[in-house]
């Protein structure tokens, strides 16, 4: 650890939070229940699982230097030895909420909760009023909540947290963890309707978030979702105020120009609810413009600096398996390949093909994979991307797998496309059609394993652009 910055946890602090017994003294910089991704200094949670338990691999996490585990069974090497791990990570992360003193944001939605989080440590970062917390990657459900809550820094001045679901109840779990001062929901979509139904229940499940809020807690709203109403419902119920953003002129906090930008994004004036901003977004794809608006909605009801925030939204680079952007060198060009596939349902099909439309190419390629957890309503919302795919004017599709066929026989005669397999096959297919000039979107849901494509074909390493 660099400098006088004092340990994340202390053996003695791991004790009163979780009840344990510790082996002796000892001190952690960091927390993971991953045994591959811990590094000198970290904590490793030996969390039980259904494969493999964790606490066989305490011996591989202390070789990489662990310099302590959480453990329910006696091991070699420092340790704090708990009846449950999973309880005992649970009350460390709410001795890390007790002990917070800055502003918590949280954040849920059916589309762009990942992107917005990212977006939003971001432009809080550029503020330089204090270290920023936020969740890695998508740790956003009853166990990564609490790994993310017990990895926060005792001095952070804010922390962004996401909060996900596939089932009714379990937001209202998380919040009371997470316990946020600002709580956004980005957007409303038939994302996991198997298990809830209908479109009101997933805005009552993601509304749930506001049960959590602290005293005089804002809410943030999407204007433009069709759920609007009952959003509003829901946080006015625990938050102090409500803010809405969107496209919509109706919105508290909108965007009164948009227009693309010559590198892609977009340049946009907002009007805040204390002034107005002209900023450059340099994520594409229209979406993009009203997560940036919940961002600086989030931002200013924090009191944070919209105009830093506008910079950060200028800079952000494109994320991993969420719009990250591949140059594919080739014999006589390059082509381009458009990273969206960690997740998929249909808002953020529509949105991508979208951004892909507006692509300037010889050619607009598209590989899609299902859509889970739709449920009974499977077949006819695969059918439904048939439009969002026409609108695009993608000129060669590849799809994947039989839940794909509804999509394939809404486009027989209109469009040229292959369904296949496997995600290999359509590997294969891609590279040998590829050409300079291409740009090629891939998006589906993340089980689907695209990512697997997407580092085959762009190489490893691969060379990104922003």
């Amino acid at each position: 650890m660099c400098g006088v910055s004092s340990p994340l946890w202390t053996s003695a602090e791991i004790e009163a939070a979780t009840g344990g017994l510790a082996s002796g003294p000892f001190e952690v910089t960091g927390v993971t229940f991953d045994s591959r991704e811990v590094g000198p200094g970290d904590l490793f949670v030996a969390m039980p699982g259904t494969v493999h338990d964790g606490h066989s691999f305490v011996a591989q996490a202390f070789a990489s230097g662990a310099a302590g585990a959480l453990v329910s069974q006696p091991v070699d090497g420092s340790h704090v030895l708990v009846d449950e791990v999973p309880a005992a990570l649970t009350a460390l992360a709410l001795a890390a909420r007790e002990r917070m003193e800055g502003v918590v944001l949280g954040v849920t939605g059916s589309v762009g909760k990942t992107s917005t989080k990212e977006a939003l440590a971001a432009a809080l970062e550029r503020s330089r009023r204090g270290p920023v917390h936020k969740s890695v990657k998508s740790y956003n459900n009853h166990t990564g909540v609490p790994l993310s809550l017990a990895r926060m820094p005792r001095e952070a001045a804010f922390a962004v947290l996401e909060m996900g679901m596939n089932n009714a109840g379990e937001i209202a779990a998380l919040t009371k963890l997470v316990r946020p001062h600002v709580a956004i929901v980005t957007a409303i979509a038939p994302a996991h309707v198997e298990n809830l139904g209908s479109i009101e229940a997933i805005a009552d499940a993601k509304g749930e978030i506001f049960k959590g809020l602290e005293p005089d807690g804002i809410g943030i709203i999407p204007e433009d979702s069709r759920q609007r109403d009952r959003l509003v419902r829901a946080a006015r119920n625990h938050a102090t105020s409500v803010v809405t953003f969107g496209l919509s002129q109706d919105a508290d906090v909108t965007a009164l120009h948009a227009v693309r930008s010559d590198h892609g994004g977009f340049l946009i004036t907002a009007r805040l609810l204390e002034s107005e901003l002209t900023y450059t977004l340099s994520q594409r794809g229209e979406h993009w413009v009203s997560n940036s608006l919940a961002v600086l909605a989030a931002v200013e009801a924090v009191g944070g600096d919209v105009a830093a925030a506008g910079l950060a939204l200028a800079d952000m680079a494109g994320l991993k398996g969420r719009g990250e952007r591949h140059r594919l060198a080739l014999e006589d060009g390059e082509a381009l390949l458009i990273d969206e596939s960690y997740n998929a349902n249909p808002a953020s099909m529509a949105a991508t093909l979208k951004s892909l439309g507006a692509e300037e190419a010889k050619r607009r390629i598209a590989v899609l994979g299902p859509m889970r957890e739709l449920g009974e309503h499977a077949d006819q919302l695969h059918a439904g991307l048939a439009e969002p795919v026409l609108e695009a004017k993608v000129d060669r599709l590849i799809l994947i797998g039989a839940d794909m066929a509804p999509l394939e026989k809404a486009l027989a005669g209109q469009i040229e496309l292959d369904r296949v397999d496997s995600v290999d096959e359509a590997s294969e297919l891609l590279l040998a059609m590829l050409r300079p000039g291409d740009a090629v979107l891939v998006k589906a849901s993340n089980s689907v394993g695209l990512a697997k494509l997407v580092d085959r074909v762009a190489g490893e390493p691969a060379t990104c652009s922003t």
